[in-house]
């Protein structure tokens, strides 16, 4: 009896380690993210599962073209896939003839899907710090599975 409650401690030890890794390294390194929606179109589908990163939003090293994962800024219950079009003191054109100047610690966030896409033209410029992570790669469905690159 005692061996049995010897090893049951050791097994619940090495869940606890392990989850306590696993915990660490999905919410501090990567990441797979389910996107809703049709504003990526064509480049993300709704369904689509994309393993992200990080890494890039805490270093600051978020560049224009990325797609990036971000808490929405209407509803931060909500998290929204968009694409950098704008970097802190780059002017964006909005329009025929206006344009905003992205402020410091900003970012211009804007869907593929430019008809059918709530974004920076809605509801303005995004704070850097909503930035949860950036996209690499789609992993679902394997078909369609590839690295995503500027656009």
């Amino acid at each position: 009896m005692k061996k049995f409650i010897l090893n049951t401690i050791g097994s619940v030890g090495y869940i606890i380690k392990y989850g306590c890794l696993v915990h660490c390294t999905f919410e501090y390194l990567v990441d797979f993210v389910l996107c809703s929606g049709p504003s990526m179109e064509p480049t993300i589908f709704s369904d689509d599962i994309l393993l992200t990163e990080h890494i890039s939003p805490i270093t600051q090293r978020i560049n224009k073209g990325d797609i990036i994962i971000a808490k929405c800024p209407t509803n931060p219950k909500q998290q929204i896939c968009k694409r950098v079009i704008g970097l802190p003191g780059d002017k964006v054109r909005t329009g025929f003839a206006s344009s905003h100047i992205v402020p410091i610690g900003h970012v211009w966030l804007q869907g593929d899907n430019t008809n059918n896409s709530s974004d920076s033209r809605t509801y303005g410029p995004v704070p850097q710090g909503l930035i949860r992570s950036r996209a690499i790669c789609r992993v679902w469905p394997l078909k369609n599975a590839c690295l995503l690159k500027d656009s």
